[in-house]
């Protein structure tokens, strides 16, 4: 059951509810997303929506097309594997700086993630799941004592992750494997093993990447 949000603006609801219905595929890639029928069925005026979708085309779920309107995206597999070929290169550096600098505040940071991300998974709650993936891999942008490299790779998270809204197939998985590789990079991190971390990012992001454009493939 989906818990009970409380929202600070319209925006914000409309921001969240939009996002939800995204996740939990109710819209699909490329379906038109008109203000007006939206603003109508959420019971609030065109504002907040039109707030909402660029909120949500920063993150790469909405496109905004100029006198056209929004559309849910449709990323092609060129974007796709453009945007993790940048996100390897952000992530590889924030992991080196992290296997140094790493302390025990970060490091719990990171059991804390995996610990909800097993949880996420047995309740098949995609919404929880990216939420705490994405907590694991901030947290080790946090450790790499770069703020602006923490602000960047916090950006492509968001695109990715997008991409795992629209072509994994998580619903159908029995487990996924993003936990025994992030167990293995919190062990390399604790041991400040930097290349193994590097190695075990690399790895991780190509079996992401990889599982991503079989998905694609077997979903046209």
């Amino acid at each position: 059951m989906r818990e009970a949000r409380l929202y600070t603006t319209s925006a914000d609801y409309a921001y969240q509810e939009l996002r939800h219905k995204i996740i939990t595929k109710q819209l699909k890639p490329g379906q038109r997303l008109p203000e007006v029928n939206i603003a109508v069925q959420m019971g609030v005026s065109r504002t907040p929506v039109r707030e909402a979708l660029r909120r949500l085309a920063s993150e790469g779920l909405v496109v905004i097309i100029p006198n056209s309107g929004a559309r849910l995206a449709a990323p092609t597999a060129r974007e796709i594997e453009d945007t993790f070929l940048v996100r390897e290169q952000l992530e590889t550096l924030a992991i080196r700086l992290a296997a140094e600098r790493i302390g025990d505040r970060h490091l719990r940071r990171l059991e804390e993630a995996m610990i909800e991300e097993g949880r996420a998974i047995e309740e098949k709650d995609l919404e929880k799941y990216l939420e705490v993936n994405e907590a694991f891999h901030k947290a080790i942008a946090d450790a790499s004592g770069n703020k602006v490299l923490a602000e960047y790779v916090e950006n492509i998270l968001a695109r990715t992750n997008a991409y795992v809204v629209f072509y994994d197939p998580f619903y159908q998985l029995e487990t996924v494997p993003s936990v025994d590789a992030h167990r293995e990079i919190l062990i390399a991190l604790r041991h400040h093993d930097s290349e193994r971390s590097v190695t075990l990012l690399k790895r991780h992001l190509q079996d992401a990447i990889e599982g991503l454009r079989q998905a694609r493939e077997e979903g046209r």
